[in-house]
This record gives structure tokens, sequence and C-alpha cells, in this order.
């Protein structure tokens, strides 16, 4: 049996209610989709902590309040994760790919028209419903 991945997870919201996705790179796990920018929590890390540090590294953000949206379990064939969504309600900087990666701001009602990992349907229902 492999490891759970904890994985911080932010649904970043900017002034125009569009909502800022992250394409993976083609050679990850589910690469190629459409994802919410996050990582994985390290070991002495909160959430918030993670997804601070993460974002500052994927996308050029400064995180300045997150509050909890949802979490869940998801089971891959060849891996499992625990996302730990959070909203981030409020951050500096403008968003850029700093890993190479392709990034877009979204209005919400436009999600269903991208790719995205299976873990991340239920993200999608509960925004498509707020």
């Amino acid at each position: 049996m492999t490891k759970r991945i904890h994985v911080a997870v932010g649904v970043i919201i900017n002034d125009n209610n569009e909502i800022l996705l992250a394409k993976r790179p083609e050679h990850l796990h589910q690469g190629g989709k459409w994802e919410f920018p996050g990582g994985k929590v390290e070991a002495g890390e909160t959430v918030t902590q993670a997804l601070a540090r993460e974002l500052e590294e994927e996308v050029a953000l400064e995180v300045k309040a997150t509050k909890p949206f949802m979490e869940l379990s998801f089971d891959y064939p060849d891996k499992q994760v625990l996302l730990d969504i959070h909203t981030v309600t409020a951050f500096a900087g403008d968003a850029r790919g700093l890993e190479g990666q392709q990034i877009a701001w979204v209005p919400r009602n436009e999600l269903t028209n991208y790719d995205f990992p299976e873990a991340n349907k239920a993200i999608l229902e509960k925004l498509l419903r707020h």
C-alpha cells in the first residue's frame, strides 16, 4: 500500500471573480491537465504554511489569508492523495508560471471547459454550486 500524499490546494479568486488554474507539466502524474495550484505538505508544516510556500514557488503569489474550503481523499490506481483545499481570500503579486507551466485566470462559469484530474471533480462541483 502506498502512502497517501497530503496536498495543500489553493482556490485563488481575484477581484474579477476569476479562479487561477495551472496546467500540469506533461511528464508529471496527471500531466497536461489543469489544476488548482498547490503542492505537498512537508513534515512540520501546517496546510496554510505549505500552501503559502507552494504558491510563492509555483505562481509568484504571496498568500495573505486563506479559509478552509473542503478536504477530500482520492485514490488513483497508482497513487493516493489527501487534498486539503483552501480558498485564498487575499494575496499579493501577479500570478505567473515560475516552473514554466501555463496558467490562466478563468471565470467560474467557464471552469467546465477545462480538463481536470479526477480528484478535482468534487472541488469543481462545489465551486459551481456557490
